[in-house]
């Protein structure tokens, strides 16, 4: 069979290529298929009818997300996603990895030539992180609760030197007091309580919006739950919420941490800082969206 590209089957049915894209991702063109960027279409395909706009369903970052992970997509904004937030949020926490290192471990499950010294956990951690998102992209829809957050403490700290220490609980919250940047955080003993607190307040809100993430966000971080892994933790469940609830997902790099740390630590007096870093944030991300040529409000 001979199949046509998106820019021959827009010209054959006089639309624009983005409506055959689209089309596409739908699945309203049997026999279509995708080969690294490019839409294959049979070249007997009719267009599909029109679907009154009250009942056509709009297709989301996470619907992308799903069939690209599932179909394990080489440079879409799946892979792009995994390797950008997996580097800037380990980076953010000490690890040692370049961005190439990052994606070389994705791609193909090597480090490459280092020229130096590297960190074992870096390593482990970079992979575990690639793991955690596909857990966020399987489970964005569910409601977030204690067992899943401690699952992705779990997967995240899993075969590190810091999961060979008992007193580290590793999947289970802190046994030890620690700070963050020099704020105390939530004692030990009252971290179930006040975890419980967070989630339920946070759940029984009937809509989400996006300074409602940032301020569990922040929530979250002053508690602290686990002994390390918190900043990881906390902003992998921002980039959930924001799948689940259809918000432009934005991811902190190496130029806006500072500004986001100072606003985690401003929230209660100035909501502005923290909330104009991540909507910048969000515009780079919008960037993004538009490449791959996913919609968005």
């Amino acid at each position: 069979m001979k199949y046509l590209s998106v820019t021959e089957t827009a010209k054959k049915w006089g639309i624009s290529e983005r409506s055959v894209r689209n089309y596409c991702a739908n699945e309203r063109i049997p026999g279509a298929f995708m080969t690294g960027k490019t839409w294959n279409i049979p070249e007997n395909a009719k267009k599909p009818d029109r679907i009154p706009k009250s009942v056509s369903k709009t297709v989301t970052l996470l619907d992308v997300l799903k069939r690209e992970q599932e179909t394990r997509l080489s440079g879409g904004i799946y892979h792009k996603i995994q390797i950008e937030l997996t580097y800037n949020s380990n980076h953010m926490e000490g690890s040692s990895l370049t961005h190439d290192q990052t994606r070389y471990i994705f791609e193909t499950n090597t480090i490459g030539d280092t020229g130096g010294t590297i960190r074992v956990d870096d390593i482990i951690e970079t992979a575990n992180h690639f793991r955690c998102i596909d857990i966020i992209i399987d489970e964005a829809t569910h409601m977030l609760s204690e067992r899943f957050i401690k699952n992705l403490h779990l997967v995240l700290k899993n075969g590190t030197n810091d999961s060979r220490k008992d007193w580290f609980a590793v999947g289970n919250y802190k046994k030890l007091p620690n700070e963050v940047g020099g704020m105390e955080t939530t004692k030990p003993a009252n971290v179930p309580m006040e975890m419980k607190s967070l989630l339920n307040a946070y759940n029984q809100k009937k809509e989400v919006s996006f300074e409602d993430i940032l301020d569990f966000h922040v929530k979250f971080e002053r508690i602290h739950p686990f002994q390390d892994g918190n900043g990881r933790i906390g902003r992998l469940l921002m980039f959930k919420e924001c799948l689940k609830h259809n918000i432009i997902p934005f991811i902190i790099t190496e130029q806006t941490k500072l500004y986001y740390y100072r606003g985690l630590k401003e929230w209660n007096q100035e909501k502005g800082y923290l909330r104009d870093t991540c909507l910048t944030a969000q515009d780079q991300f919008k960037l993004i969206m538009d490449y791959f040529e996913i919609p968005y409000q």
